[in-house]
């Protein structure tokens, strides 16, 4: 990207108005180590500062106000925790009060009484009075007068780098400095002939602008072309990937259909296939025949029938004698992925077993020795599969089950286990919005079962505030007098949490003490495996009328029976999170109700997340909707995973930016596949870098 790469790996150190003190704060805080990672930390928002208003003008309604006044008085008040410092401001029209809660010790010192000050923040209303909480200061100079107008960049800080001096305003000032000295080192990196097609800003005048705006008509075009670059590049590895793998990774071809299909789906199939399940089945058999390695990500709303798939193409692997493995991340999942395939599979002559951490070793070991000898066909199991000593005589097809709970490198070592790659087919019950999938899986074929199997009741969600809690109560029992069972669900954010224990644990004495004559049992994470599945057992077994659990039964527990789900505290839960767990109920033909529970004090955020789930039960529109309020790392723990590193492009608002960065990528890798023409040469470099840093997992889903 850059001509003098040494200027951008210069130490933050070495930028006038940092020193040693404030660089420690920037690497510890924002991960700031070189003039290159301030230089790409991008404001998060900007504010117009063109006006100044008078004090007699402030009302409560006002998102952010700009004032200049003179300090009269600086008081620091209260103690300890509650020490407060208040400063009142004062403008020829009248006065107002400036409140810090926080840093109180550095601005105490920074702000002097009988100066005037350039003052930035959120009015608000207390004891009848207005005032404004920790808002920006700058002493009035010449300078500060004329920085201080038009569109300000604003940066994300911490309170510790605001202690230091580091606040937005501080970190602009930096940016000042930095900038303009930047600039010089910065090379195009996008073709020209692309920059004239999509009329793009050139790079030197969009790094500029995204910074240090001109006007907001110049910032959104230098955000569009940063955006479109960030995503562009993106697709570009990603397609690269799989055009990489489709012609160089050769794969099993299953030529056939025949005896174990046929016979299952003739019949035994226990309900008809949808024309969505049909559709998907199609799909996966044609990329299994074609002798490149298939990988697809099958998507499906809770209870769409991906297991089911996922049989009718293990069985296809079997017809043309391979084996296949389907790998969960829990074992409550894999124990249940594996009654229902054994169950599926009652009246076929295939071999079937299960494996994970709990497993006896005397039955390991014959399991492994099947295997290695290609009688067992078909082996579920938990992070258990990949270890060393599990070897597959032909390994065909490998399903995993909610992927993205597994490690890139702990999947590879199970494509390891052939030496051709054998297919994959990666499930998930987190519907997936359409960029984001775009972007996490950009390198698969993807198919989506878009359809509930008929006679499937929509699952009724209310909203209801403690105090109706004997109302919800009576209702939970006239359910179960109907033969019906119940789940209520507590948040354990944390199992380390003790508050959340305690909770768990009263909640449980309540149920019992409130459903006398019942059998409540209770679940969760910290209890031994065999003591989870005893109680899940029980719960299947109907024995259980109220199962109290925390989201350990999120994915893949089964009990058609169960018709209510009560989830305490439900403003603590996120959207995907609160969907996955009312799929817990509605598997069967009985009404099935899910109760969000919460106090009545309620935050924005968490009011919508309620409204959005009485409205809907549809996976895809929540996880939009959950992909605008939370951003795309909480979805499906891609901020941990580091797949999504976007430093400006945000996928629940630059949909339209992505799909036409996909399309142009796709072009030019359609005419240039090796991108060996010479228009295309820095593209080339570019792409180069990018697998330097990021490494090649090119043959890893």
């Amino acid at each position: 990207m850059e001509k003098a790469p040494s200027f951008f790996d210069t130490s933050i150190n070495f930028l006038k108005g940092v020193g040693p003190q404030r660089s420690e704060f920037l690497k510890k805080e924002l991960n700031i180590h070189t003039f290159r990672d301030l230089f790409y930390f991008f404001p998060f928002r900007y504010v117009d500062r063109t006006r100044f208003y008078k004090i007699k003008e402030v009302n409560a309604d006002m998102p952010h106000i700009q004032l200049l006044g003179k300090i009269i008085k600086v008081e620091i008040v209260g103690a300890k925790r509650r020490q407060r410092m208040v400063v009142d401001l004062e403008d020829d029209t009248g006065r107002i009060e400036l409140v810090w809660f926080q840093s109180i010790k550095w601005m105490s010192k920074k702000l002097r009484p009988g100066v005037e000050y350039i003052v930035f923040g959120k009015p608000s209303i207390f004891n009848g009075k207005f005032s404004i909480s920790h808002p920006a200061m700058e002493e009035k100079t010449e300078e500060s007068m004329r920085m201080m107008k038009g569109l300000q960049s604003v940066y994300s800080t911490t309170e510790l780098l605001k202690g230091g001096g580091l606040d937005s305003a501080g970190i602009l000032k930096l940016q000042r400095v930095l900038v303009p000295m930047a600039i010089d080192h910065i090379n195009e990196d996008l073709p020209q002939y692309l920059i004239d097609k999509l009329r793009l800003m050139p790079r030197k005048e969009a790094m500029r602008n995204i910074h240090l705006p001109v006007n907001n008509e110049i910032l959104l075009k230098a955000q569009q072309r940063l955006k479109f670059e960030e995503l562009f590049y993106l697709q570009m590895s990603l397609l690269r990937s799989k055009i990489g793998r489709e012609t160089t990774i050769k794969g099993f071809t299953f030529s056939k259909v025949d005896r174990y299909f046929n016979e299952f789906y003739n019949s035994c199939l226990p309900f008809p296939l949808t024309d969505a399940q049909k559709r998907v089945v199609k799909e996966i058999r044609q990329d299994m025949g074609r002798g490149i390695q298939m990988n697809r990500l099958l998507q499906g709303d809770v209870g769409s029938g991906k297991t089911l798939v996922a049989l009718l193409c293990m069985l296809i692997a079997l017809d043309n004698g391979y084996q296949c493995c389907l790998m969960a991340p829990t074992e409550i999942l894999a124990t249940q992925h594996f009654e229902t395939l054994k169950e599926f599979l009652k009246d076929l002559p295939v071999t079937i077993s299960l494996i994970t951490g709990s497993t006896k070793e005397s039955k390991r070991k014959g399991i492994h020795a099947e295997l290695e000898e290609g009688q067992m066909q078909i082996i579920v199991g938990t992070h258990a599969l990949i270890e060393d000593r599990v070897k597959f005589k032909n390994l065909g097809l490998v399903v995993i089950d909610e992927q993205h709970r597994f490690g890139v490198a702990q999947r590879a070592r199970l494509w390891a286990k052939s030496e051709i790659p054998p297919h994959v087919l990666v499930m998930t019950a987190t519907p997936i919005p359409r960029t984001l999938a775009m972007t996490l899986y950009g390198d698969l074929d993807v198919s989506v079962i878009d359809q509930l199997p008929p006679g499937r009741i929509p699952i009724e969600t209310v909203h209801k505030y403690d105090a109706k809690r004997s109302e919800v109560y009576a209702f939970i029992k006239k359910e179960i007098d109907k033969g019906r069972q119940a789940y209520v669900i507590y948040p354990l954010i944390d199992e380390s949490e003790k508050v959340d224990i305690e909770n768990l644990m009263s909640g449980f004495a309540e149920m019992q003490k409130a459903f006398p004559g019942h059998v409540v049992a209770m679940m969760h994470g910290k209890m031994k495996i065999a003591d989870k599945e005893r109680v899940m057992q029980g719960f299947a077994n109907g024995d259980v009328h109220i199962l109290v659990a925390t989201t350990v039964i999120e994915v893949g527990v089964n009990v058609p029976n169960a018709s209510i789900i009560l989830i305490e505290s439900s403003q603590r839960f996120g959207l995907s999170q609160l969907h996955q767990l009312r799929g817990r109920v509605g598997r069967s033909v009985h009404k099935s109700y899910c109760i969000l529970m919460t106090p009545y004090e309620l935050g924005a955020d968490a009011r919508a997340r309620i409204d959005i789930m009485v409205r809907s039960t549809d996976g895809f529109e929540i996880s939009e909707e959950d992909l605008k309020l939370r951003g795309p790392g909480d979805i499906t723990g891609t901020q941990q995973s580091g797949v999504l590193d976007l430093k400006i492009a945000e996928l629940a608002r630059d949909g339209q930016i992505l799909q036409q960065a996909r399309i142009i990528a796709t072009e030019i890798l359609s005419e240039d596949r090796e991108l060996v023409l010479e228009k295309n040469r820095i593209l080339a470099e570019e792409l180069r870098k990018l697998d330097r840093e990021k490494g090649d997992w090119s043959r890893i889903s």
